[in-house]
């Protein structure tokens, strides 16, 4: 990924990826749902986004439509390991300890967390 997107453009993403593609009016009021924000603050996000290349916009017709350029798989990817990196000198463990350590996982998300831990290390062997 060239640049990382800010919080507020990760909010944008996030309902475009949801949407799958999106004037800036349907983006708009999505996030008006959560937070009061301007129609011309969120064209203004959107346009510099399109700008780094983390949108598309079909100029085809009347209303733009935007479309993720960047995946959010490869998105999350990528703020994770440079929030790890950054927060917690490289450590997943740590990563996992604290956030276990902050949260009450239930039953269910504890078993599906061992799940996971044994096909990782499943595949290590």
């Amino acid at each position: 990924m060239k640049e990382k997107p800010t919080a507020a453009e990760l909010e944008v993403l996030a309902i475009i990826w949801d949407m799958g593609e999106a004037s800036v009016r349907e983006v708009h009021e999505e996030l008006a749902r959560d937070k009061e924000t301007g129609y011309t603050t969120t064209l203004k996000i959107m346009q510099n986004m399109h700008g780094k290349g983390l949108l598309s916009r079909d100029d085809q017709k009347r209303k733009h439509v935007y479309r993720a350029v960047v995946s959010q798989k490869d998105t999350q990817q990528s703020l994770v390991k440079s929030f790890i990196s950054k927060t917690f000198g490289g450590s997943a463990k740590k990563l996992v300890m604290q956030a276990l350590g902050q949260s009450d996982p239930s039953r269910e998300e504890i078993e599906e967390i061992r799940a996971f831990l044994d096909e990782i290390e499943n595949k290590g062997s």
